[in-house]
């Protein structure tokens, strides 16, 4: 079994792309089969999250959160420099009221559930980002409004429901993570607990592939009969990831960050919560409904480019080189 699961790891990649590839498929010449894949995202998500913290040494995660300098790295990152370049994306579609709050939503608001499971298989500091998930789900609550406000409007800020952020915050993060803490308490004292936990590290490649296959199956139909006017948002993502992913470097270097934060810096940064804001979309009015739609395509961009950065990351921040950073720090499993 251990054969097994180091070849999917080491093909993790290509695996990830034929997962979105026959989700694609599965969702283009099936679509009606989208209901029943949308109702599965999340117990698979949950259950992908829980087989990551399981990973996670969590006492240690809780330690980190006392790691300021690269908490401090995550806010500005999120809070300071996102704002900025939405802003300047946004602008290309600020004449379509429903393309722009879709961008807007989706683009303001850091990935607080797939990017730790990323960013441990990129090798890096999985645990340091799960200790800052609480602070920076509490933050974008808080300061999505405020954005809203400025980049599209007063009347913006009337559409926000702060239940999507609750509700997808008890399932994906609270619940997966009391889980796992029960599960390590136990492997401690009985060996069977411990069984639990090499089977489902074992499970992390297949449960993201099902995942994967799932978000890009259930959404891929309503995205394509509305492509025409999609369009404009596919290189506005594009460009926030390549954007995100320098910006990430940059400020890893600046910050003196070892290279497990850096790695997971970058993924913050560019990995965005559109699982989480989407049905804040679908509540929209009916005049506005490419706003969901524009967030599910970012959805679809930042899934083919996490698949890339997988790989991609641990060559820009090498483990044995320096990002301004050093080789030492807690993370995931190497890249």
């Amino acid at each position: 079994m251990t054969g097994i699961v180091q070849r999917m790891e080491h093909r993790q990649v290509a695996l990830f792309l034929i997962a979105i590839a026959l989700g694609a498929l599965v969702g283009a010449v099936a679509p009606g089969t989208a209901p029943a894949l949308t109702l599965t995202i999340t117990p698979a998500l949950g259950l992908l999250l829980f087989a990551t913290f399981l990973g996670v040494p969590l006492m240690a995660a809780g330690r980190s959160v006392v790691d300021l300098r690269f908490l401090g790295a995550v806010l500005v990152v999120n809070f300071v420099i996102v704002p900025a370049v939405v802003y300047g994306l946004s602008r290309f579609v600020a004449a379509d009221r429903a393309l722009l709050l879709g961008v807007l939503l989706v683009l303001l608001t850091p990935c607080v559930d797939y990017v730790i499971v990323f960013t441990g298989l990129a090798g890096g500091a999985s645990g340091r980002l799960l200790a800052a998930t609480p602070l920076l789900m509490l933050l974008q609550i808080v300061l999505l409004p405020a954005y809203l406000w400025l980049f599209a409007g007063s009347d913006a800020v009337a559409l926000i429901d702060v239940a999507p952020f609750v509700e997808a915050f008890l399932l994906l993060i609270v619940l997966p993570l009391a889980a796992a803490a029960t599960v390590q308490a136990i492997a401690r004292r009985w060996r069977g607990g411990r069984a639990v936990e090499l089977v489902m590290q074992a499970l992390i490649v297949p449960l993201m592939m099902v995942t994967l296959a799932a978000v890009v199956g259930s959404q891929i139909a309503a995205v394509g009969a509305q492509a025409a006017a999609l369009v404009a948002v596919v290189p506005l993502y594009a460009a926030f990831l390549a954007i995100m992913v320098g910006v990430g470097v940059v400020a890893a270097r600046l910050g003196r960050l070892d290279v497990p934060s850096a790695r997971a810096l970058i993924f913050s940064g560019s990995t965005r919560n559109s699982l989480v804001v989407l049905p804040l979309a679908l509540a929209l009015p009916a005049s506005l409904a490419l706003a969901p739609l524009a967030v599910v395509t970012q959805t679809l961009v930042e899934l083919v480019g996490m698949v890339i950065l997988v790989r991609l990351v641990p060559r820009l921040v090498p483990a044995a080189g320096r990002a301004g950073v050093s080789p030492a720090g807690s993370g995931g499993r190497p890249g």
